[in-house]
């Protein structure tokens, strides 16, 4: 009896699942926003050096990669936060490829990229151990 009637009560475990989709929708503005400022802003290149290693970045084309992954983000973060059980699936892959990108920029800004990965690793622990909650909340 016990079993079957903590299946179906929602926790205070369920603020972990609203903490991802808010991260989610918070990364996802300002990924959509930095990425109009380099769509509309002026053409050019961003050249950073890391320990003797030149890195040449295409703004417009860094513009629109934050663009639609911050606009996706926005999208998951939404249904996500709606219970929809393919957004906590789909947050999860898109944090980890956020991820595995900051991993790219540790050489260039070490602390932020930290930062970044931690939060994601909080977002995927919250969604893939509490984000069962979402749904009966919503």
């Amino acid at each position: 009896m016990s079993e079957t009637a903590s299946k179906t009560e929602t926790t205070g475990w369920v603020g972990w699942g609203w903490f991802a989709g808010f991260v989610l929708m918070t990364a996802g503005i300002f990924d959509a926003f930095y990425g109009l400022m380099a769509i509309i802003g002026p053409d050019s290149a961003y050249f950073a050096t890391s320990n003797g290693s030149l890195f040449l970045l295409d703004v417009q084309g860094w513009g629109w990669w934050h663009m639609i992954s911050g606009l996706a983000l926005i999208v998951v973060a939404l249904a996500m936060l709606a219970g929809a059980t393919w957004a906590r699936i789909v947050a999860v892959i898109l944090v980890i490829i956020n991820a595995v990108g900051q991993l790219f920029l540790l050489p260039v800004q070490p602390w932020w990229s930290l930062i970044v990965i931690a939060l994601d690793v909080l977002v995927i622990y919250a969604l893939t151990v509490h984000g069962h909650e979402l749904r009966k909340a919503a």
